[in-house]
């Protein structure tokens, strides 16, 4: 009721909610101050079909005192809490707040769970049994709404559990990207080259990861992309961990393989972006769920014994 874009809008949903409570308050009053005090409502009533009657019968006390009462419970309400428009009540009160507290009241009482994961390395943790059953659970119920709930990703959602990392897929990147969240770009180029011309640099694309291919346009494709695609991709079209640029040489697709989609890509762009967990999740639950990611695709068992 305070999300408002104009101050008309506060005042007319104040204006009816108010309003509305006094006519309620006024409509009992002037039924009960016109009411004849000598009026016999036995005798006075009216008869249908023979035996049935209907008598004009004022409502009775407690009825009137409830009704009276609901008012001025609504009065309370409206003046405590967020009713009348952008006004937010005398207490303050959200659900936004509310919901934070609780958030709040819950991650106290799980604090003694995390600490002694707090000062652990990351592999360590990957390594650790409850560790591991701690992170499933965080990744269930923060990341595989994208991800999926085998990690596996879909179209547009990495796969975290192979060794395709754009980001870089070191303990550290894992809690950078976690923590603070990415942005990924690929840059439009509809208006830097034609639809053939990114057919055949998605024809060079496609040789460099030994799929089907026509030969006689590789070499096209290959200059096509020197002009356009080498500043985020690199020469060898590795990639680029520090700017989020994919590996275009390592089969690994975020969309898919085919050259239309590849096509949109180039033509269109892409725009990805992995919400950061920093509001959402301690540092010590983002520490063990890095830790569980990252044993998604290295064996955590190995590298603690070899540390």
């Amino acid at each position: 009721m305070s999300d408002f874009f104009n101050i008309g809008w506060s005042i007319w949903i104040s204006v009816i909610a108010i309003l509305g409570i006094i006519f309620c308050l006024w409509l009992l009053y002037t039924q009960r101050a016109n009411a004849p005090k000598d009026f016999n409502y036995e005798e006075e009533g009216k008869v249908w079909d023979g035996d049935i009657t209907e008598l004009d019968t004022p409502a009775p006390r407690w009825f009137t005192v409830m009704y009276v009462g609901l008012c001025v419970f609504a009065f309370g309400y409206l003046l405590l809490y967020p009713g009348l428009g952008s006004f937010k009540g005398l207490l303050g009160w959200t659900a936004a707040k509310q919901v934070h507290e609780e958030q709040m009241e819950v991650q106290e009482r799980l604090e003694p769970l995390y600490a002694r994961f707090a000062d652990m390395e990351i592999e360590e943790i990957a390594a650790d049994l409850d560790a591991a059953m701690v992170g499933q659970r965080l990744f269930l119920n923060n990341c595989a709404q994208c991800h999926g709930s085998d990690a596996k990703g879909s179209s547009g959602f990495p796969n975290l559990t192979d060794d395709a990392w754009m980001w870089g897929g070191e303990p550290e990147q894992i809690l950078e990207t976690i923590t603070n969240g990415r942005t990924g770009v690929m840059t439009a180029h509809a208006s830097m080259m034609t639809p053939a011309e990114a057919s055949d640099i998605a024809q060079y694309i496609r040789s460099l990861n030994n799929l089907a291919h026509d030969s006689l346009r590789v070499n096209a494709g290959e200059r096509l992309y020197a002009q356009y695609c080498v500043a985020c991709h690199g020469a060898d079209a590795t990639g680029n961990q520090a700017l989020g640029a994919p590996n275009l040489t390592d089969n690994n697709w975020l969309y898919d393989s085919s050259e239309k989609t590849i096509v949109e890509g180039i033509l269109q762009g892409r725009n990805n972006t992995m919400p950061a967990q920093k509001d959402n999740l301690t540092p010590e639950q983002i520490r063990v769920l890095a830790g569980w990611v990252w044993g998604l695709s290295n064996n955590p068992k190995q590298t603690a014994q070899a540390n």
